[in-house]
Parts: C-alpha cells; sequence; structure tokens
C-alpha cells in the first residue's frame, strides 16, 4: 500500500475505478503516512480524520454501485489553510486569526467534496499568504523535499510539501504573486496558477483581491487539468494527443533573465534544447511593458494587501513575523490616487502584452531565478528576506500582474522549474501545451 503514496491522483482514480484500490483504505494509508512521518507537524497544521474517512466510505459505496461522482473520487487531497472548512479552524498560518471556525466550506472545497474528493486536512502556509518564501516562525515553516534547512517556497508551502513527502496526492493552493508556482517549482511539482476571477474566492481569506487566485499543486500535468476541473465543479480538458509540433513559444528575455542563478538558467536552457526537439519552434521576446508593470508592482501588491487587513494587523502586530508585518506595512504610504492611477495603466499594458504574444502559443521563462535559500538566514538576516523574497517572485508575479493563465513544470533538475504563461481564461489551452511540454521534458 506504500506505493499508492507516490502514484498519481489519475492512476489512483482509476485503480479506484477498475476496483483495484479501496478508497477507505487508500484514505486510512494516507492518515497512517501523515501520523508516522516525522515532519508532519510542520507540512499539516491539522487532519481532517473524520471528514476524510466518511467521505471515503461514501467513495467506496459509490464505487461499488458504479455511480462514482469522477475519475478523482476517492482520491485524498490536501488544502491550504485559507480554505474554510465547516467546523474546522482556517486561521491562513496567523496568529490574528487563531480559533477562527467557518460554518460552511469554501466553495471550492464544495465543488471539490461533489466530485468525490476527500479532505485529508489544512496544511501550513505563510501568514496570510503574503511571502514567496515559505517560512514562517509564528505557526510552522513545511521542510523543502531536497533538503529540510532550506526553504519550501510560498506561500502555498505545506500544500506542496504535502505532496512532494507522499502524503496526499494532490494540494490545493492560492497564487497572488507566485505561491502556487514557487512551491511547485522548488519540490518538482506541477504548479497551475489560474486566471484571477476564473476560480471561485467565496470562503477564501483573502490578499489581495484582485490578485488572488487558487491553484492545484500535483505530479503531473493530468493531475493538474483534473484537480483545476474539479475546483469548477465541471469535466477536465481533454489532453490527448497535445503534442508540441508547429507550436510556436515566445521565450521572454524582458526582467525574466536578470540576475538568474546558474542551475535555474542552465535547467531552462536544457529544457528549451529538449522542447525545440520535439518539435516547438521559440523565438526571444523583448516586451518592455513587462518592465513598465513590474515597477507598478509596490503600488498595487502591498496596499490592497493593508487595505484588507490593517485593521488586524495593528490591534495585535506583535503576533506577526517582523519581515511579513514591515511588507503589509508598506502599503501603509500608498495613496488613493496612486492606486487607481496604478490599475489604470496596468490594464493598458494587459492589452499591450496581448497584442504583443497574439501568434504565440505560450510564452516560456524559468519559474524563479533562485534556488531556495537558508531557512536559518532568512530568520536571522531581515535584508536577506527581502531581497531573497523579491527575486523569488519575480517571474512568477509577472503572470499575476499581466492577469495570465500559467504553469510550473519540472526540469529534472531539482528546484529548477520551466513555466509557461498562456491567455487569461486560457487555461483548457495552455494544460494541453503543458501536457505536451511534461512529455517532451520527461
Amino acid at each position: 500500500m506504500q506505493e499508492w503514496l507516490w502514484k498519481s491522483a489519475a492512476d489512483l482514480g482509476r485503480a479506484i475505478g477498475a476496483g483495484q484500490i479501496d478508497p477507505v483504505a487508500l484514505t486510512e494509508t494516507y492518515l497512517a503516512a501523515i501520523a508516522a512521518h516525522p515532519q508532519h507537524g510542520r507540512i499539516y497544521a491539522r487532519t481532517t480524520q473524520d471528514r476524510a474517512l466518511a467521505e471515503a466510505h461514501a467513495a467506496r459505496q459509490r464505487a461499488a454501485t458504479g455511480h462514482r461522482l469522477s475519475l478523482l473520487d476517492g482520491v485524498p487531497i490536501s488544502w491550504k489553510d485559507l480554505f474554510d472548512t465547516a467546523g474546522i479552524a482556517t486561521e491562513a498560518g496567523s496568529k490574528l486569526l487563531e480559533g477562527r471556525t467557518p460554518t460552511a466550506d469554501a466553495l471550492v472545497l464544495r465543488n471539490a467534496t461533489q466530485m468525490g474528493l476527500v479532505c485529508l486536512g489544512k496544511t501550513h502556509m505563510t501568514e496570510l499568504a503574503f511571502s514567496g518564501l515559505g517560512v514562517n516562525p509564528v505557526t510552522a515553516t513545511p521542510p523543502n523535499v531536497h533538503n529540510p534547512a532550506l526553504a519550501p517556497g510560498g506561500s502555498s508551502s505545506g500544500a506542496a510539501t504535502s505532496v512532494a513527502f507522499g502524503l496526499a496526492a494532490a494540494g490545493i493552493g492560492s497564487d497572488t504573486g507566485g505561491s502556487v508556482r514557487v512551491p511547485a517549482a522548488w519540490n518538482d511539482l506541477v504548479g497551475l496558477k489560474t486566471t484571477a476571477g476564473r476560480v471561485s474566492l467565496r470562503g477564501v481569506v483573502p490578499l489581495c483581491a484582485r490578485f488572488d487566485t487558487v491553484g492545484p499543486l500535483c505530479r503531473t500535468v493530468e493531475d493538474a487539468a483534473l484537480i483545476f476541473a474539479a475546483l469548477e465543479g465541471r469535466h477536465a480538458p481533454d489532453l490527448r494527443g497535445a503534442s508540441l509540433k508547429g507550436r510556436r513559444f515566445a521565450a521572454l528575455k524582458t526582467v525574466a533573465m536578470d540576475d538568474l542563478r546558474d542551475a535555474p538558467e542552465a535547467a531552462y536552457r536544457s529544457a528549451l534544447d529538449r522542447l525545440r526537439a520535439a518539435g516547438a519552434e521559440i523565438v526571444a521576446l523583448d516586451a518592455p511593458e513587462v518592465t513598465t508593470a513590474m515597477a507598478l508592482a509596490p503600488v498595487l501588491f502591498a496596499p490592497e494587501a493593508y487595505g484588507q487587513w490593517h485593521e488586524q494587523i495593528e490591534a495585535a502586530p506583535h503576533l506577526m513575523h517582523q519581515q511579513v508585518l514591515e511588507r503589509f506595512r508598506g502599503g501603509a504610504s500608498v495613496s488613493g490616487p496612486e492606486f487607481v492611477s496604478a490599475w489604470l495603466k496596468l490594464d493598458q499594458l494587459r492589452q499591450d502584452w496581448a497584442a504583443r504574444v497574439a501568434s504565440f502559443d505560450a510564452v516560456l521563462l524559468p519559474a524563479t531565478p533562485n534556488l531556495p535559500p537558508d531557512v536559518a538566514r532568512l530568520e536571522s538576516e531581515a535584508q536577506y528576506f527581502v531581497t531573497e523574497n523579491l527575486l523569488t517572485l519575480r517571474n512568477t508575479r509577472i503572470g499575476n500582474l499581466l492577469g495570465l493563465s500559467a504553469v510550473t513544470l519540472p526540469t529534472g533538475v531539482p528546484s529548477c522549474g520551466i513555466m509557461l504563461m498562456g491567455q487569461p481564461m486560457g487555461e483548457d489551452r495552455l494544460l494541453r501545451m503543458a501536457a505536451a511540454a511534461e512529455a517532451a521534458l520527461a
């Protein structure tokens, strides 16, 4: 049964459908693995054993009678601790929300449950989701799969590590500036950033509502497509026959290639070679609107985040990690006219970008410019935390600012991902491109 822990969600679902795996035994195997894992307290904030077993028993009955709700009916997954769970604490990695217990599930959790997915529990995360490093000395910092002393990536840190350590078939996270793609890249997973406004945020603890998105962290692109569809309560896109032959990609040069560390750069260039060998045409792309958009980031993210949380923060600032506290407070000095003006500019830049990339199937860039930094150094050196966090989120933030769908794939080099950025609301098409790229990179 231990081999079940390392199978893709889709393969588990197929085995359940074929009568080869019992959903109850599968869920019990995951719960036992979580309880026995030496790092489980750094990965899961809390498990939902009673709920998981009840859902697994229902899945067993459906499988026995031929009434399964989806391919993933009976497959256990984890949820970042900012998705409301009825009767279970949802604290968003913050002491400010300690004891917060919703009375209803988030809509995406309800949708996934209605498709038969089993809720294993809630995973640790960065405080209020406002850092890309995954470091949270207030609650817990999950271990990186390659070295527990290294940052796991955030803010969906526990979501990623629950999958990477074999403690969930997939994890559900959120991405405001890179919070799905960074931990996915640093733990060698597939991470899908959906378009802002596509997947419901009802019952999701907010950070920046205009940028917040919901997305899966998985072992495969097929899993990402299936779980993405489950979050929306629909059937998954058909990825069969996906090919890179005749596909035209842009390799973004502007901003994305600046100050690249050696390993991510080498991994990225090797990945491009493999995509070309599989039939893709890759064209270098300069896009000055990216530079302009990135300069707007300080006027857009922190002010909205601080506007959302300033009352709770200033009522008890001592409860927060100093680095995250200062990042929130950085939004206090931005005026209303500055904020509105920046959004007007960004809307135009998004149109400029759309025109520039209209002839491409996707835009390519390294998922992160750097490798996971040392946690102890991040906690002891304030300036190092600031500079590494900004660098970590730099490439992923491009997709958030421009309002795009995006996915990161493992390159085969540890903690080095390649990102494909697609069109707004173009997730199904992007996932077909990603499936073909995944095969070329394998």
